[in-house]
């Protein structure tokens, strides 16, 4: 399944070039596939590329593959999260369970350690599965020199040439700039630096209330920083269903996060070792300067094209520097792909993974499938928060009529045997026929449970589907399907 918002085929074609490459120098590498960026979607399509029979090569400058999901995003985020949870709950959760740990302490050295060991494992496994599957990692930085050359400045020093049949641009992003605040990761940081702070700040002001602001706030408040979230918006967690915004919010702020919605950030100014934010509402336009140890830029991302050298290929970018893409993942030059970040769509390491496979799939047999109506979104905070498909108010805009169920989690037997009720799960069906046309959860393990409704939804299934087929008891599961129950009937529980 394609996607609707991409342009028409384009009619650039390089076979010819590819028969002059093997008239260059003999010291010119030539492979069938070679993908720029060993990220999750990079390193996935080398893997598949040479599972497929391909003479695959990855270039990736980083002295390790995974790119910056796995190192610097949402792999260390999640240890984080995980870790500053766990020490949380021993602070304020243990002693209702009848466990008494006297006075919890928090080592910080320790608790970075341990995320750079999960790091460091995911990495080195993935650079054994290059070697298990043959495919050759160029370690340095590629720059496109015609539609089947590649020149590498290699990390070691040097320079080589690669010659590719196909060439599949897996190249990521970046943290977006912000006027008036200069990134150092040390008093204002990036996520990078949110990842690696020596030091729990007193103050931290969170500038974005989006998902990666909003788990990375989580952590540190957790940790005991006094966190305060700014967002221009009215509501956070842009793309989330209204409902679960409102009660994502609520339950943060019960946590001790404080929020700071229809706000303007205007400015920073560094001043006897704090840094001072101005902002204003963006309604009101009241003034107001807030004080900060740390201020986390957490305002998006964008395509990371740097070096890449489209210009000599005569591939063009938009204005939000997203590379342009026909059909099959095709550039404006037909052998040259581009999967993940570095092209349009949401900014997930799942959905490039996804379309690193399927671009993989199209060089190689001309079929590739990716259904971008069910790609999931999870925040990773507590409560998790995940959603798949449409929300109330975009079924509106389009005119859909529809139906709503819904289920607490304070009515699942599991959720409530072991303290962990809060949220809830709400299923949108098609009015006339039934089928699931989108999922939301708040509450314990939605990240988890998310995968039922993208399965339900990749098939076309219906509510009744779901709520008809045996959940295991007791499980969060149950909530799941209960809300089903709910969508085309009444649950049991509720």
């Amino acid at each position: 399944m394609l996607r609707s918002i991409v342009a028409p085929r384009a009619a650039v074609r390089a076979s010819p070039a590819w028969q002059l490459a093997r008239a260059y120098s003999s010291s010119t590498k030539e492979y069938d596939t070679v993908v720029i960026g060993g990220g999750p979607g990079g390193y996935v399509a080398a893997i598949k590329a040479a599972q497929l029979g391909q003479k695959t090569a990855c270039i990736e400058k980083r002295d390790t593959l995974g790119g910056t999901c796995l190192n610097d995003g949402c792999i260390p985020s999640k240890a984080l999260l995980h870790n500053s949870h766990l020490f949380h709950e021993a602070q304020h959760g243990f002693a209702k369970r009848g466990i008494d740990v006297g006075q919890v302490k928090l080592n910080l050295p320790q608790l970075l350690a341990d995320k750079d060991k999960a790091v460091s494992g995911l990495t080195r496994g993935i650079e054994m599965l290059f070697k298990k599957n043959k495919v050759d990692w160029i370690k340095g930085s590629g720059q496109l020199k015609s539609p089947t050359e590649i020149e590498v400045a290699l990390n070691a020093g040097g320079v080589e040439q690669v010659a590719a049949k196909n060439i599949i641009i897996a190249t990521g992003s970046e943290p977006s700039p912000f006027p008036g605040f200069e990134i150092d990761e040390k008093q204002i940081i990036t996520s990078t630096g949110a990842l690696a702070l020596e030091k729990v700040p007193e103050k931290m002001i969170v500038i974005g209330g989006g998902v990666i602001g909003l788990e990375l706030g989580s952590v540190w408040s957790r940790l005991g920083s006094q966190v305060t979230v700014v967002e221009y918006l009215p509501a956070i967690g842009a793309g989330m269903d209204a409902e679960l915004a409102k009660t994502f919010q609520r339950s943060l702020a019960k946590q001790g996060i404080k929020f700071k919605t229809s706000t303007k950030v205007v400015g920073s100014e560094k001043q006897n070792g704090k840094v001072l934010v101005a902002v204003e509402g963006a309604k009101s336009g009241k003034q107001e300067t807030l004080e900060a140890d740390v201020v986390l830029v957490s305002v998006g991302r964008r395509p990371y094209t740097e070096g890449l050298g489209l210009e000599n290929v005569g591939i063009s970018v938009d204005k939000r520097g997203c590379i342009q893409m026909a059909d099959e993942f095709r550039t404006a030059v037909s052998n040259i792909r581009v999967i993940g970040d570095a092209t349009v769509g949401p900014m997930l390491a799942h959905k490039a993974e996804e379309e690193g496979i399927a671009a993989v799939e199209y060089i190689t047999n001309g079929h590739g499938h990716v259904n971008y109506n069910v790609i999931p979104s999870v925040i990773y905070t507590h409560p998790e928060v995940a959603w798949v498909g449409k929300n109330e108010q975009q079924l509106k805009d389009e005119g859909v009529k529809y139906k709503v169920g819904s289920f607490p989690f304070a009515a699942n037997s599991r959720a409530k045997t072991i303290d962990d009720a809060e949220g809830l799960v709400k299923i949108i069906t098609d009015a006339e026929s039934d089928r699931i046309l989108g999922a939301h959860i708040i509450g314990p393990n939605a990240g988890e449970m998310i995968a039922e409704a993208c399965l339900a939804m990749e098939y076309g299934g219906s509510a009744e589907d779901v709520a008809r087929t045996c959940h295991a008891h007791p499980t969060m599961s149950e909530a799941f399907k209960e809300a089903c129950m709910s969508a085309y009937g009444k649950p049991i529980h509720f």
